[in-house]
């Protein structure tokens, strides 16, 4: 299965994680944008099959701190809205879908952070990419924003929600999803994270001081179960590419 996929990047360790994995193993033909180190998203996105928008710690609303959201934004578009293509986007990508396709990016009250919930809506087992999920999930959230106020935008689709935060799974039409948890992590994701500064401050703001090691262990405790997930998402991503 040849497929080209592009990666786009807001930070070097926020990469697709479990299913980067996967997709070597398929061996996709990978294109990784490393936005934040001015590196640029080819103008020509028709060659690529299927995109990928992952985390970092900067916000969409940051553009005269980082430029390049600006293009990223149209970018997204262009693949998304106009070109109808695959689009799978985490945490800060979930953001950028949400904004692109007409809703709001605001702050989250509280931050979610740690091992939480999911609650699957109505409907969702029709869905094409997580219709064989079970209708609770436990999913690692590490996130100050959030998307809002998508309803009036009648080709979204909301498909689970957490306690606090409405649109944590969403879709645009039948192709692009948006996911404000993390369903890509790996056994050393969050002692990884804990190593960026604005990632370690609003985990102890929400958790503590020396959270880290508890939020770890829980997190590789429940690692069977979000690698399981990540990976029926990805083989129902494949059939859409």
């Amino acid at each position: 299965m040849n497929k080209n996929i592009i990666i786009l990047q807001h930070i070097d360790i926020e990469t697709p994680g479990y299913i980067l994995d996967l997709m070597k193993k398929d061996k996709f033909n990978l294109t990784t944008i490393e936005l934040d180190e001015g590196e640029k998203i080819p103008s020509n996105l028709d060659q690529f099959d299927g995109m990928f928008c992952m985390g970092g710690p900067m916000d969409t609303w940051m553009e005269k701190e980082y430029p390049w959201l600006i293009e990223e934004k149209k970018k997204i578009r262009e693949f998304v809205v106009d070109l109808e293509k695959p689009y799978l986007g985490f945490c800060l990508g979930c953001q950028l879908l949400g904004e692109v396709v007409g809703g709001d990016v605001v702050k989250s009250i509280p931050p979610e952070i740690g091992i939480l919930d999911i609650n699957m809506n109505d409907g969702y087992s029709t869905d094409k990419l997580f219709g064989e999920f079970n209708s609770i999930i436990k999913a690692l959230q590490w996130h100050s924003y959030e998307v809002q106020n998508l309803e009036s935008n009648t080709n979204v689709t909301l498909l689970g929600s957490s306690p606090t935060t409405k649109y944590q799974i969403f879709k645009y039409k039948n192709h692009a999803y948006g996911i404000q948890f993390h369903i890509e992590i790996k056994d050393n994701t969050v002692s990884q994270w804990a190593c960026v500064p604005e990632y370690e401050s609003a985990l102890e703001d929400s958790l503590g001081k020396g959270a880290l090691k508890k939020f770890d262990k829980v997190a590789k405790d429940n690692m069977d179960a979000m690698n399981f997930n990540a990976e029926n998402l990805y083989n129902n991503f494949k059939k859409i590419l």
